[in-house]
């Protein structure tokens, strides 16, 4: 969960509520196709949001480390 952030959180469960809702309120109707397809949406958009996160942690870390080499080396030769 450190990769979520706490608007990522609400959403998460606020789509749920409101899948869980729906499906007490319209019942195992055809309408029950459209909201799935609603709440698969959201959850690709929220692992999308996910993958980009992690992504992103793994950049700025190969970042820190050349920047950590380059220091170094700066070092080195003066």
């Amino acid at each position: 969960m450190k990769n979520f952030d706490p608007w990522s959180i609400v959403v998460i469960a606020t789509t749920f509520v409101l899948f869980t809702m729906a499906l007490f309120f319209k019942g195992l109707t055809h309408d029950l196709l459209l909201e799935a397809g609603v709440f698969l949406v959201s959850v690709k958009l929220i692992m999308l949001a996910y993958k980009s996160n992690i992504s992103m942690q793994n950049i700025e870390n190969e970042l820190k480390e050349l920047k950590r080499l380059l220091k170094n080396r700066d070092g080195v030769n003066n």
